[in-house]
């Protein structure tokens, strides 16, 4: 099977070379890359005039066949980026063959004498290249190699090394800050202190521990941003019940929810959930508006699906409990002095500098090299700031926006086709397959959704709200579906074997998607 999938993954990568040989020697040079939506609109008024058709009676599979084949790198990108998805399906056989090659290669070493640079142990190069392959976080940086590849082949270095520079990657910069600040000891030390008061209410058990950090934290996201709720999130779920042995069922059903929850957790307000963030302004979307069309929804859900869990699986608290007795009497760990709270403070503000400039990469990056100044200075009162997690999501989201800003030319017409109901549904599966973000904002380039330049506004006003309830709705059911998904999904994989399975996720996310489908759509204003 995984050679099978190999041959299969080589054949995608090589089939932008087999095209464009294929290609009979067209000049693409001249056209603008990527090509602009504007552009596509003017192709199928010449294709409908061409075939004595009005232009809005076209079909999609009609204005998908002009789009398709104004560029050749059109349909290849595609193709990969949906080779990437079936990637990620398979990230877990890597694994199973990367603990394989490794446990080979001990065997084989054990009678090694060799000593190698700095005392270090030999590693199995073949068991990190599965590694990587398997490495969720790193599967869309690779498949960008074929892709710029097939841009250099098509349009010439400069065009993708262009598309490159034009790309928007502050979010992924955005990303790493905010977690690896969020991550901080003071910062986990100050949730772990707001969180117990919520906990209080349960005894401290786990299962207070669980509900307390499922329904507050995703709430908090509103305020200081979904990336860093999720790392606070999962940080705290790893020491409080992942620690404790739950089956294997209940540590996906955990994560499918937590993906959920901080998906539309976010939707308090209109700066931190990426898929609002990307309309907010141009559709004018505020605070007050956000709160009464979306928050208390995404509020109802969330204390909804969460219920819904706890009850399923409130027999296994019980043995969560014992564990935790029992790991608490083997483990007696001497007491560490408390984190001061002029500490946590100064973290509180690097954490709030970062959130406010956020749209800044320049002052928030220049605020996390002061913040590293500072551990360094206070470093008895730290943690080893660890920077892999946060960098290999960085570089996850990185390659999605790559990969994602050639998606626009199927993408944009599939929504326009849907009506008010069927725009939600599209939108929350659309969202399964890319950045949910990505969805939101090719929406707001589409002129029928926005209420300035429409004579009927209540429409498109209904068609915004629709198409970003099913973004941010969708936004669980896959790791790469909603931005802070890849932080949650690096901090918690230590707890699954072989890493978190993409199948597994999206079934133990269902319900709590389909409890927030009701309070989106079924609920009325």
């Amino acid at each position: 099977m995984i050679r099978t999938l190999l041959i299969n993954i080589i054949f995608i990568c090589l089939s932008p070379l087999l095209l464009l040989s294929a290609g009979g020697g067209i000049d693409y040079s001249d056209k603008p890359f990527p090509t602009k939506l504007s552009h596509y609109k003017t192709l199928e008024l010449e294709y409908a005039d061409a075939n004595f058709k009005d232009a809005e009676s076209l079909t999609l599979l009609e204005r998908l066949k002009v789009r398709a084949f104004v560029d050749p790198v059109n349909i290849i990108a595609t193709l990969l980026f949906f080779g990437a998805i079936i990637h990620t399906f398979a990230a877990g056989y890597f694994m199973k063959l990367a603990h394989k090659y490794e446990d080979l290669h001990k065997a084989q070493m054990c009678n090694n004498d060799l000593c190698y640079v700095g005392g270090k142990d030999p590693v199995s190069f073949k068991s990190k290249i599965y590694h990587f392959l398997g490495e969720i976080e790193a599967i869309f940086g690779i498949w960008v190699l074929p892709l710029l590849v097939l841009i250099t082949l098509s349009h010439g270095w400069d065009v993708a090394a262009h598309y490159i520079d034009s790309r928007n990657f502050t979010e992924p910069l955005f990303v790493v800050v905010i977690m690896a600040i969020a991550a901080s000891r003071p910062i986990i030390s100050f949730s772990e202190r707001a969180l117990s008061c919520f906990a209080q209410l349960g005894k401290h058990s786990v299962a207070a521990w669980w509900v307390s950090i499922l329904v507050v934290a995703p709430l908090l996201g509103s305020f200081i941003t979904e990336p860093a709720a999720m790392t606070i999130a999962a940080l705290l779920l790893g020491q409080q019940f992942y620690e404790h042995k739950p089956s294997n069922i209940f540590k996906y059903a955990t994560i499918g929810l937590l993906f959920v929850n901080i998906s539309v957790g976010g939707t308090l307000t209109h700066f931190a959930a990426p898929p609002v963030l990307m309309v907010a302004t141009k559709w004018e979307w505020d605070v007050p508006f956000m709160f009464t069309n979306f928050g208390w929804r995404a509020t109802l859900g969330i204390l909804i699906a969460t219920l819904i869990y706890f009850v399923i699986f409130k027999k296994e608290f019980k043995n969560l409990e014992e564990n935790r007795k029992n790991s608490a009497v083997e483990s007696v760990k001497p007491p560490v002095e408390s984190t001061p709270n002029w500490v946590i403070i100064i973290h509180l503000l690097f954490l709030a500098w970062t959130v406010f400039t956020l749209h800044h990469p320049a002052l928030f990056i220049g605020g996390f090299l002061t913040f590293i100044a500072f551990t360094i200075a206070t470093d008895h009162h730290q943690d080893a700031i660890s920077l892999k997690s946060p960098l290999l999501v960085g570089f996850f989201l990185a390659g999605l926006v790559t990969h994602g800003g050639l998606q626009g030319w199927w993408i944009e017409p599939v929504l326009t086709e849907f009506s008010e109901t069927w725009l939600f549904f599209g939108s929350t599966i659309l969202t399964a397959f890319n950045d949910n973000a990505a969805i939101t904002f090719l929406a707001s380039q589409v002129p029928a959704f926005d209420h300035k330049l429409v004579a009927d506004v209540a429409t498109a006003k209904s068609l915004q709200y629709a198409v970003v309830a099913g973004a941010v709705t969708g936004g669980g059911l896959t790791v790469i579906a909603n931005a802070p998904n890849p932080a949650g999904q690096s901090l918690l994989s230590r707890f699954f074997k072989n890493g978190v399975s993409p199948l597994y996720l999206f079934l133990s996310a269902l319900i709590p998607t389909l409890v927030m489908v009701v309070v989106f759509i079924i609920i009325p204003n």
